[in-house]
């Protein structure tokens, strides 16, 4: 599109992460602007599942989170033998859904991330019902092969759109690193300019 940039039309299936079953269908709009900001995305997918099912699955998520006896803390996820721990599963989740917003803030045309490991997560008691966790993860970079370290800071409740935060390590390449604050879900996540924390 000429003076806005490149529009791409998608369309994809999708499956869940866990489980590899079959999660539905989607069809996307993809602009990448001209000038340096996150992609423009309109998306609308058809469920496999609905939605009282996903309600429920979060609500497990969360009631295995809030239930620990003392707050959670891991290192090196999965380990180098690819393997989660069962108790760590759920802040994998986390960090799953919460690095993906990362990921759609910084991707290019041409760059590309997934989630690699988490190195450290620590949980923070909070008085209200929401859960915080702080992160540092190591999203893969695409074409480049470069390790990019990110600290991230994700806040959820079940029925709320996942709050991440994030300040990602200095690149070869001087991309910006400009840290962002923003809330997203499955639905789609909205980027919103925050402090760095």
């Amino acid at each position: 599109i000429p003076e806005s940039g490149h529009k791409y039309y998608l369309q994809f299936s999708t499956e869940d992460y866990r489980t590899g079953e079959d999660a539905g269908n989607c069809l996307a709009t993809v602009l990448y602007p001209k000038k340096k900001s996150p992609p423009v995305v309109s998306i609308k997918c058809s469920h496999t599942k609905d939605q009282q099912e996903i309600q429920e699955e979060d609500n497990r998520l969360y009631q295995r989170i809030r239930h620990q006896s003392k707050p959670i803390t891991g290192n090196n996820i999965p380990d180098s033998y690819g393997n989660i721990e069962p108790a760590l599963e759920p802040v994998w989740a986390l960090a799953v859904a919460g690095s993906s917003s990362i990921m759609w803030e910084k991707s290019t045309e041409t760059l590309g991330y997934f989630l690699a490991q988490v190195k450290s997560v620590r949980q923070w008691i909070r008085k209200d019902d929401f859960v915080e966790f702080d992160y540092t993860v190591l999203l893969h970079e695409i074409p480049t092969q470069e390790i990019i370290s990110c600290h991230m800071r994700l806040t959820w409740l079940p029925g709320h759109p996942l709050k991440v935060k994030h300040f990602c390590a200095a690149e070869s390449h001087g991309a910006d690193q400009g840290s962002g604050a923003g809330s997203g879900s499955a639905a789609g996540p909205s980027a919103e300019k925050g402090a760095n924390f």
